[in-house]
């Protein structure tokens, strides 16, 4: 959720990919450290991210940076395309507006307005496919990878199947709010709970405290969520992923199976998988100490040389 503290976060930036311009943001604690790029999911804007992660990852050496992707927050929206359901948009056979080479490039274009050859990159849900593509395309930009919470990056329609609840995705697909301020917190509090562990209770009130303070209209723009997972990649196999690698998947992730972090790790050459024990397809605040901790082991993990 995002911070009550003043400017945590550096102004708003813009870096440019053509005509797509893409918004940005460093937190100001940390800044000598370890570039470190965060990668947010499908349609959520870069608020979504905790602070309090930031900031816990600031303070264990990285300088911690977050993005809207293309179609959620700041960055550009591009126009209406023929697919209108993210279900549709799935299981179609190629996306109509743009691909996920396009928003593999949005993330370097990123790390060039920073001015950051290489960064640590941590993708959350679709962030997490795209961090693994952008460790595909261009390898040389990544220090290490971590994905969590994702399905393997070169898997697309019908075969993404086997990793998703699709009960769940279905619950996602029907939720139909007005696209006013009012619409946007109540859609922020639906998938907030559709998307935590049904382990533990869930704290309604955090959520929509949380939401008031980042009112996104992306959880429920169900056009440009479909033009993001319609993005169709065609690129070379995850298990050319050269990068040390990380896999963080939620045990009780009630939208994409934990069956997904398995695979990752198992067909990128030398990555690890940590389970998180009672986490849903969520950052919550008991689950950070842990990603931290992996995530600075690995970046102090000796690297091999790249050919």
């Amino acid at each position: 959720m995002p911070s009550t503290s003043k400017q945590p976060w550096s102004p708003v930036r813009h870096a440019g990919n053509g005509t797509v311009r893409l918004a940005f943001d460093q937190l100001t604690e940390g800044g000598d450290g370890e570039p470190l790029l965060v990668v947010t999911g499908l349609g959520v804007n870069r608020l979504w991210v905790p602070d309090g992660l930031c900031r816990m990852l600031a303070a264990r050496g990285f300088a911690v940076a977050r993005y809207d992707h293309r179609d959620s927050g700041e960055s550009t929206h591009l126009p209406p395309a023929a697919t209108r359901n993210p279900i549709a948009a799935l299981f179609a056979r190629r996306g109509d507006a743009y691909t996920a080479e396009d928003m593999a490039d949005d993330a370097v274009a990123v790390l060039d307005a920073l001015e950051w050859p290489s960064a640590h990159l941590l993708g959350v849900s679709l962030g997490g496919a795209v961090a693994q593509r952008v460790a595909l395309r261009h390898p040389g930009r990544v220090r290490t990878l971590t994905s969590m919470a994702a399905v393997p990056g070169d898997v697309g329609g019908l075969r993404t199947m086997r990793f998703i609840r699709m009960g769940t995705l279905a619950r996602f697909a029907r939720l139909r709010f007005p696209d006013t301020r009012e619409g946007a917190v109540a859609a922020g509090v639906a998938v907030s709970r559709l998307l935590a562990s049904p382990g533990r209770d869930f704290d309604e009130a955090a959520a929509r405290e949380a939401v008031e303070r980042n009112a996104d209209g992306g959880v429920h723009d169900q056009r440009a969520q479909s033009r993001q997972i319609g993005a169709q990649w065609h690129g070379p196999p995850i298990s050319a992923i050269d990068r040390p690698t990380l896999v963080l998947h939620g045990e009780d992730d009630p939208l994409i199976k934990p069956l997904a972090g398995r695979v990752v790790a198992a067909r990128i050459p030398g990555a690890r998988l940590v389970p998180l024990p009672g986490v849903g397809h969520e950052l919550p605040p008991a689950a950070w100490e842990t990603i931290t901790t992996e995530i600075r082991r690995l970046a102090d993990c000796p690297r091999p040389a790249r050919p």
